[in-house]
């Protein structure tokens, strides 16, 4: 655990918490990035402005504070790690996980950070089912395979 830092942890679980609050007292929208995503390409022209500006400020935001880091603490060393399986694996996840989004009826940040907050039942067996699977899998290439 030689990466642990559970201030900017908090740090970062704050920001968000703020964010998806503020875009729901602000506009009664749900902060899930796959219904915004989805949403964006039948979206009336009206609705398709703040759906852009949200899918863009992903990652402009976490360049931006990627940036902010380094001009005032140095280079961090980012621990990122390598895909052994190479990019066919890498594709393959993320098919899967656009597929288990769609089957799931949202995301990860959808459902655990908005469903949950608003004690959504279909949110929490979402959520227990994330976190089954993902135990699971480490479980699985951790010690089996």
């Amino acid at each position: 655990m030689e990466h642990f830092a559970p201030l900017s942890a908090a740090a970062g679980g704050v920001l968000i918490g703020l964010s998806v609050g503020l875009l729901w007292l602000a506009s009664g929208r749900i902060a899930g990035i796959s219904g915004i995503l989805g949403g964006l390409v039948p979206a009336p022209l009206k609705d398709a402005g703040w759906r852009l500006a949200f899918l863009v400020g992903l990652p402009v935001g976490g360049l931006t504070g990627y940036w902010l880091a380094t001009s005032l603490f140095g280079a961090p060393s980012l621990g990122l790690p390598s895909i052994e399986g190479g990019l066919g694996v890498a594709l393959a996840g993320g098919l899967l996980v656009g597929v288990g989004t769609r089957l799931a009826g949202g995301c990860t940040s959808g459902h655990g950070i908005c469903g949950l907050a608003r004690l959504s039942p279909r949110s929490a067996v979402a959520v227990g089912t994330f976190m089954a699977t993902a135990a699971s899998v480490v479980f699985l290439t951790r010690h089996v395979l």
